[in-house]
């Protein structure tokens, strides 16, 4: 998974802030659209092999959508990850920051 830049980051330092934010919002919305594309060929994939199943009365199905559907859930997580990744990291650290604060105050 690649580095999300935020206009703070050291290896932007010294180029335009606009430009950061451009190259970011760029590197989520392709992530987004990676799996917004695998999805759709997930769901097109899945529905032909189910009604081709269907005309020879055979329900094999469930092993490629039980296989492929793990690969999508992974690979929406990831893009999750991603896209919430930065909050979340920022998240934690203010929670366990605060936890620390009151520790070493008692």
């Amino acid at each position: 998974m690649s580095h999300c830049l935020h206009p703070s980051d050291p290896a932007i330092k010294g180029t335009d802030p606009e430009a950061a934010l451009l190259q970011e919002a760029q590197q989520r919305v392709d992530a987004l659209m990676g799996f917004l594309g695998h999805l759709m060929v997930f769901v097109a994939v899945n529905l032909g092999l189910y009604l081709l199943s269907g005309l020879h009365q055979s329900y094999w199905t469930a092993f490629p959508l039980w296989g492929w559907g793990l690969g999508l859930a992974i690979h929406g997580l990831a893009t999750l990850a991603k896209l919430r990744g930065p909050r979340l990291r920022q998240h934690l650290m203010a929670r366990e920051l605060a936890r620390l604060r009151d520790a070493a105050a008692r």
